[in-house]
């Protein structure tokens, strides 16, 4: 049974940055396609970012040039480098495989504010 344990959430100033790690448990992390997600108050859950087991990378166009997902098969790992945080950001992010969702981590919240 695979699990999510995502780290690395904080309350930042505008403009400021942030990094996200997802660590998985299992085996065969590296052939899957893996998501971060976000969820605001009052709003439902939305991937901003995936990367593809061959790197391919995709992002949703309100975070494109500011956020980077990127992993490390060899840690299990999923990262998402944050940058130029706007308090529209502020949500719990969480990590997932897009295309075979398994069970939710706990997530990591996020909060952009002065």
């Amino acid at each position: 049974q695979v699990q999510f344990v995502e780290s690395g959430g904080d309350l930042v100033q505008p403009g400021g940055s942030l990094r996200l790690s997802c660590a998985a448990s299992g085996s065969r992390f590296s052939i899957y396609t893996m998501g971060w997600y976000r969820q605001a108050p009052g709003k439902q859950r939305e991937l901003v970012a995936s990367i593809t087991s061959s790197g391919t990378t995709t992002y949703i166009d309100s975070v494109k040039g500011r956020f980077t997902i990127s992993r490390d098969n060899a840690k299990n790992t999923v990262y998402l480098q944050m940058n130029s945080l706007k308090p529209d950001d502020s949500a719990v992010y969480y990590c997932n495989r897009p295309k075979i969702i398994v069970a939710w981590g706990q997530g990591t919240q996020v909060t952009v504010s002065s």
